[in-house]
Formats: C-alpha cells, structure tokens, sequence
C-alpha cells in the first residue's frame, strides 16, 4: 500500500518507568523477559500508544504523536488519515528508541481504540480518496433528515438503538453520494478512523461491533451491518469491512508494517474498539452499577447494559460495547473541555486549566445569577440540536472573571448531569460515577461534579482509558484473560473517591433554571 509521508511531528512521551496508580516509578525487572500487549488509541488531537505489562498491568511506557485537524468550511472537521499512519509510525518507532532493550517478540499482541464515527473512504488501491470526515464535522443535517424521511425514526431507532446524527458515518456516506459522486463512485472500501489504522498494519479490512455501531448502519441486536438500512440508503455492503467482536484476533502485522514500525511480523491484532467503548472498559464498566464520565474534549456519560439498549425517545443512544453480549448507553455533549479551553484560548490564554479552575473556585456556586450554556459546536444529547450554539446569560456589572471561569465549569457538568439523568431513569440504584478524561485530573472541578451529580464521584487508577482498553482488549485476545470481564477486573481499580457537599442542594435549584434556558433560547437556534 502506498503511503505518503507530508511531515515530521514532535513526539512526547512520559517519563521512563512504569506507571501504577497514577505515578510513574522506575522498572523492577529486566524488559528483555517480560510480555506485552501494545493499547493504541487514535483520539482527535494525535495518536497515543501504551506499553503495557502483561503480567501486572502496569503501563512501562508511553509515547504520543500529533496531527494537524482542518476545517475547509464553517461546521466542517476533516483530517488526513495518511497523518495518523504517520504519527502511529512515529510513536510506535519512539518506543523501541526510549527502551532500547525491548525487543518485538516481547510485545505479544496489539489492541487499537479510535475516535468513532468518522468517513475514511478508500479506492481499489486503499489510497485515500479524500480527507476524513471527522465525528464533530457537522454537514450533514440534510441527509439525516433524509435518512430519517427513507426509513422512519421509529425504525431506524429500532434497529440502530438511536436517531440518525451529523457525527455518524451513514449521513457522510450520502452526502459523499450527492456532493462527490465522482469520488463516490470511486470508493470500494468505507472505513472507521481506528480500522483505517489496522489495515495499514496489516492489510486486513475489519471492524468491531462497538465501533460499528456508531455508523447508524449496524444492527443493535444482531451485531451486524443492517441489509434493510444499507439498501435503503443504497450502499453496497462490499465496501463495508467485516464485523467482529473486539477481543478477537483479527490480523496480524505486516511485513511492511514491520518495516515502518519495528514490530514483529505476524504480532495479533484484536478488532479493537470504538473510543468510548475502549474507555469503558479502562474504566472498568461492564454493567449497569456504575457510570463514567469521560471529560474530553466531548463529554460522554457511560453505563452498561446486559441487553440491547431501546430509548423509544431517542434521548439515550444505545450502542453494542466492547464486552461479549453486552452493549452500552451512552450520553455526548460535543463541548465539554472543549468549552473550558475555548475559555482560556479566548479569556485568559496565559493561565493553565489549573489556575483558571483555582481562581474559579474562590466564586460561591451559582456565580451570582451568571450561567454558561456550552453548545459550541451544537449538541447531541439531550438535545440533537447541531445549530445550537453556546451563550452567557444574567450578566451583570458585578461579574468577575473568577465568576466567568466558573460559569463555564458548573455548565458543562450541568450539561454533562443532564444525561446522567437520562441513564439514572433507567437505571437508579447508581453506586458512583468514575470520572476520566483530562478533566478528571482537577480535584477542585471533580469535587464540583459531586456536588451538582449529588453522586459519589471517583477517579479510575489509570489514566490512559481508551488506550488502556485497547490493551486489555489485546490481552483477553492474547489468551492472557479468559474474558474482558476478568481483565477488567484483575487491573482496574478506583482511586479517591469525592462525596457530594451541602452545595448538592443548591446547585439542584440552580441546575433546574439552568435546564429551563434551552427551551428559551431554543428558537435563536438558526444554524
């Protein structure tokens, strides 16, 4: 397969030594004896890849490279998927030059986790026909209302577990049809961000259920593309890859990935999994006793289920998860952290997330009437609303910057506790909410979330969440674990543990006037 190399991108990493518990410490045994599993996760912003040990389950390493996003027009998110092979070279070629005693048969399989839903159209020869769509691209409201006039949004809820929205890759298939029809007619292979990834690694076309079933093409209940959903839509199944279950082993590297990368030809590949299904199981969650957050860029609220998931409403999207027979629900808000660093890059660009969330934590809760609608880039759940966009309201004259900042926090987590809610309703007997992301990281901001969820909230012992799952994905694959299940619970742990303050009460009221600035604002939503 062609590749073409545009450019060279800085590579971090952390710190050499191995990571439990939230720390790096330094390695206690000879590498050259102990097997490992690769986690690899393709998120929005650059690639990120976990050494981890088998045995244990500590992370010994991590590296991470960057890609360049574009946005050709207002509403629009592509990138090119030629600069995610390059970064995953990158980063995986770093870690064999930071430990230059590991050697490739010690990594014994790979697990690859990915940002979901995004169009990576491919010709007869797998060259990239044209830049990715990305989740957040927004185009596609027209094909949706399509979609939903072809079908029904009874029926497509039925089979697929939710509404058709502009992030999902059907709509992108149909506006490729109507607006690129050249192009179009060239494209033999439809492929997901991370399943791009895998077939440069090794020449194999593959999905998983979890990943799949961001399409809007998969059937739910079957774990399978829907032959009614793809005639109706007119899209060959050929161009589709085959779907399995994440912890199988699908592939194996290349000879020609090896020479890019370093890694041993023949090394497994499982079919990995969507990100936030990967981020499930680095959280821990195969069921419906817990919820995690994850506190991205987006804001995704995860439980669970043991069958497939059905929200007549469409409010709560159902998806298959990344364990055996089991699926999830799942809530997004497109602007979660990414409203607090639209904040800083905007207000204060010389502060760090850590002294803006300091100084908005000397304003009382409520912020004097002062309150943050966060649709930045429209918004999926509750509201499918892609032209809503995000406002201040109850400015005053007495209004500080502290006030501002915090504004900003207490309306994401408002935004963030209203799917919460959507999940509680169906599931009320929460024990707590694992809270993940690079959000998590702030204790002032996790302590907010207690109180405004009025729910116990806890921080997971490992960071890395999607590419962790990816790894633990790799090692249930490897046979190292007879099931996720028990991965998941051989490794993954809480940490501290926040429990809601005599704030909880009045942040209630708050939250409930806030919930009622939607329905005001809701017609100035034009697009």
């Amino acid at each position: 397969m062609a590749s073409s190399i545009r450019s060279c991108y800085r590579t971090a990493m952390k710190p050499a030594g191995l990571y439990s518990g939230g720390t790096y410490r330094e390695s206690e045994s000879a590498m050259s004896t102990t097997p490992y599993v690769l986690g690899i996760d393709l998120g929005t912003g650059g690639i990120r890849v976990l050494l981890v040990n088998q045995d244990d389950g500590d992370i010994n390493h991590v590296t991470t490279s960057q890609y360049p996003s574009d946005a050709p027009r207002p509403g629009w998110s592509e990138q090119n998927p030629e600069d995610w092979w390059t970064a995953c070279c990158q980063a995986i070629r770093r870690l064999f030059d930071d430990r230059p005693d590991l050697k490739a048969e010690q990594i014994h399989a790979i697990g690859i986790s990915g940002q979901m839903h995004g169009l990576v159209a491919l010709d007869d020869q797998d060259m990239v026909l044209r830049p990715a769509i990305l989740w957040n691209d927004q185009r596609t409201s027209e094909q949706c209302d399509e979609i939903h006039r072809r079908l029904g949004t009874d029926r497509i809820i039925a089979i697929t577990g939710k509404p058709v929205m502009t992030s999902f890759t059907a709509p992108k298939i149909l506006w490729m049809q109507q607006h690129e029809e050249p192009l179009y007619r060239s494209m033999r292979h439809a492929l997901l961000p991370k399943d791009y990834l895998l077939l440069r690694l090794s020449g194999t076309y593959s999905t998983d259920a979890s990943d799949a079933s961001g399409t809007s093409l998969l059937d739910l209940q079957r774990r399978d593309w829907s032959e009614e959903l793809l005639q109706s839509l007119e899209i060959p199944i050929e161009v589709l890859p085959t779907v399995s279950e994440s912890q199988e082993i699908v592939a194996a590297i290349s000879s020609m990935a090896s020479h890019e990368t370093g890694l041993r030809t023949g090394t497994p590949i499982v079919a990995g999994a969507g990100d936030q299904a990967a981020g499930g199981v680095g959280c821990g969650i195969a069921d419906d006793s817990i919820v995690s957050i994850n506190l991205g860029t987006s804001g995704v609220v995860f439980s669970g289920r043991r069958t497939p998931p059905h929200d007549p409403s469409g409010a709560l999207h159902g998806y298959c998860h990344a364990v055996h027979e089991t699926w999830h629900v799942m809530g997004v808000m497109l602007s979660a952290g990414g409203s607090l660093k639209w904040y800083r890059d905007t207000f204060e660009p010389d502060r760090t997330f850590d002294e803006i969330i300091a100084n908005a934590s000397d304003a009382r809760p409520g912020c004097g009437g002062l309150r943050f609608l966060p649709y930045l880039s429209g918004e999926r759940t509750p509201h499918a609303a892609p032209n809503a966009r995000g406002s201040f309201t109850g400015i005053s004259s007495d209004h500080d910057r502290s006030q501002f900042a915090r504004s900003v926090l207490e309306g994401v987590l408002f935004g963030l506790k209203d799917n919460l809610e959507l999940i509680r309703a169906g599931q009320p007997d929460i024990e707590h909410v694992r809270f993940t992301g690079g959000g998590s990281r702030n204790k002032a901001w996790r302590q907010m979330a207690a109180d405004i969820f009025n729910t116990p909230v806890a921080t997971v012992n490992v960071a890395d969440g999607s590419a962790y799952g990816a790894a633990l994905l790799a090692m249930t694959g490897s046979g190292r674990f007879r099931d996720v299940a028990e991965a998941m619970t051989s490794f993954v742990g809480t940490l501290d543990t926040l429990h809601p303050t005599s704030a909880a009460e009045q942040y209630a009221t708050i939250h409930e006037e806030w919930q009622s600035l939607y329905g005001i604002l809701e017609p100035t939503y034009t697009g």
